[in-house]
């Protein structure tokens, strides 16, 4: 009976984001578990990042750690920090054990981000490996990932998190699975969280990718950004009425 809620609540979730969410948040929070705890991690995002943040940090309190921070992760950057802050002190260094130092440091600055901002717009789900990781390591990840969700670009950087490149995806099947990352990776500009993201327009042309990774003041990888999300959230143009007006 429960597996058959489960498979339910996921079609749910699926059909609906937003209506999953609204419906989950009226019951109790150990009844949002028994429904989603033991679904897949794009499901339990999808609906915890329309969820109000004090009900979603609730649920994801009780998640297992590492379900937890995998989770947390994968939410969008605001909904993230929300629920950051409605974490006790203690569980956000149980989190902070287990998180990026990167990571944890996007989400107490998240909200000093503007508006505008690259900040406001980037994304923390993405595939990164090390320098010394093999070609066929990095491929059997992917291989084990949805295909809705495989990457435009991988990203490589040192053991310190810093971003040394990138690889794009439909690249790997020329290099030989034992040659590691860092010797077949190509070079990216980066952008950062304060840019504005009418700066960074012209970076995607640039680079001809869809796909461009955040970093620090010190080139710590922390997000990556989608030009889909720069073209949302990019103000409308005027119409020549409305500049007439003005």
């Amino acid at each position: 009976m429960h597996a058959l809620a489960s498979v339910i609540t996921e079609k749910f979730i699926a059909a609906s984001h937003k209506e999953a969410a609204m419906a989950l948040a009226g019951l109790a929070t150990h009844e949002v578990l028994l429904l989603i705890g033991s679904l897949k991690a794009q499901s339990i995002v999808a609906v915890l990042n329309f969820m109000d943040p004090p009900k979603a940090a609730a649920v994801l309190r009780r998640l297992p750690l590492k379900q937890a921070s995998y989770v947390l992760t994968r939410l969008e950057v605001a909904q993230a920090a929300k629920l950051w802050k409605e974490f006790s002190a203690p569980y956000q260094e149980r989190l902070s054990s287990v998180l990026e130092p990167a990571f944890v440091n996007v989400l107490k600055t998240a909200s000093a981000y503007a508006a505008d901002s690259v900040g406001r717009a980037m994304h923390t789900d993405f595939v990164a490996v090390r320098t010394e990781t093999k070609v066929g390591e990095l491929v059997n990840r992917l291989k084990n990932m949805p295909r809705k969700k495989l990457p435009a670009v991988c990203f490589v950087t040192a053991k310190d998190g810093t971003l040394k490149g990138t690889i794009r995806t439909v690249e790997l099947a020329f290099f030989n699975d034992q040659a590691v990352c860092g010797s077949v990776m190509n070079k990216m500009c980066a952008v950062h969280p304060q840019d504005s993201l009418a700066e960074v327009q012209s970076v995607f042309t640039q680079e001809e990718t869809t796909l461009l990774p955040v970093v620090d003041a010190d080139d710590i990888l922390l997000a990556v950004l989608e030009k889909e999300s720069v073209l949302t959230s990019a103000p409308a143009k005027k119409t020549l009425w409305e500049k007439l007006t003005q």
